[in-house]
């Protein structure tokens, strides 16, 4: 979408739900990389797991392996792709917190930005992860990452699967023609609808404004909210129910704190950038009009493996060696 809406952001207190969407991506993210690699991993390990830097070198060099492989099968969308060509090298003896983890964080942080051009705005530094500065945004990279990998072949976290849906859903609705990509898209189980709506109404009813803030039901997964014309998207995901905002997620209770008036505290002329609690892709979806969109983005600031399906190993228990 090439106009993006603008929106005033409200500012609110310390909610618990201020944290939940970065829960669900972690857990998302740790799920999807345990059964990649057959990782040790869950949310509660992912950056203990991660902060070598070893499984991330090693996840670039597989993704790297993949668009070759796309490469060869499919020449004539390839050149339509940013695809990695060079892979990096790791140290995989490399422990927590040692300049042998900063250098390979640096060569994974390197990668992203040369041979899978991530945009700075979703990019994050060494010390992002080493020394947990800035957790977010490692979040937001690896899910690029995953994004845009998996246009020519990777496996997907339940997210991104899920984005790949609600966009199939608005082409159809635009009367757009299909993707144009020869790839088979896995098989998800489909959507609990019902309880979704169950969820939906159950978050909608904690509204104690005289005039309920109103969810209105436009159809399976889709709804307009309050006032205005605004169109969400929602999902379940595990446990978390999610609204797809433009380019990126939320948690439903979340963005309910931000836009109940109930549940807010002022408007802020000028949010703080981690106000903004939505992530989202340097490229987002062509989306209708009423579709909340997300700000613009701003201007961009070889070990030998063992094997392609075994990642190195982990400096804790956190992490195995064997698919």
């Amino acid at each position: 979408m090439s106009g993006i809406q603008g929106a005033t952001v409200r500012s609110i207190r310390s909610y618990k739900s201020s944290e939940q969407y970065l829960y669900a991506m972690k857990e998302d993210l740790a799920e999807w990389l345990k059964e990649l690699y057959s990782l040790d991993i869950d949310v509660g390990s992912f950056l203990e797991v991660l902060e070598t830097g070893s499984v991330l070198c090693f996840h670039a060099n597989n993704v790297t392996r993949v668009a070759r492989e796309f490469h060869q099968d499919y020449p004539g969308l390839a050149h339509k792709l940013q695809l990695p060509r060079s892979e990096v090298t790791c140290n995989e003896s490399a422990q927590p917190g040692t300049f042998q983890a900063r250098d390979n964080v640096s060569n994974f942080i390197q990668w992203c930005r040369k041979e899978m051009d991530i945009k700075e705005v979703l990019m994050f530094e060494t010390e992002d992860l080493v020394l947990r500065k800035n957790e977010k945004n490692f979040v937001l990279c690896l899910l690029e990452v995953a994004r845009r990998a998996s246009r020519f072949g990777m496996s997907a976290p339940t997210l991104i699967q899920m984005e790949e849906e609600i966009e199939e859903e608005i082409r159809e609705e635009m009367d757009l023609p299909p993707e144009n990509t020869p790839l088979p898209k896995p098989q998800r189980k489909p959507c609990d609808f019902k309880n979704l709506d169950q969820m939906v109404r159950e978050l909608e009813c904690r509204c104690t404004c005289p005039v309920q803030f109103s969810m209105i039901k436009v159809s399976e997964g889709k709804y307009r909210v309050g006032d205005s014309n605004t169109l969400i998207f929602v999902r379940i995901l595990r446990n978390h129910v999610m609204v797809r905002v433009g380019g990126g997620w939320d948690t439903l209770e979340h963005y309910l704190d931000k836009h109940d008036p109930c549940r807010c505290t002022s408007l802020c002329k000028s949010p703080h950038v981690d106000d903004l609690i939505f992530f989202f892709s340097s490229e987002p979806a062509c989306l209708p009009p009423g579709l909340v969109s997300p700000p613009p983005s701003p201007p961009p600031p070889t070990a030998q493996l063992r094997d392609s399906s075994t990642p190195p190993e982990a400096h804790s228990s956190h992490h195995q060696t064997g698919k």
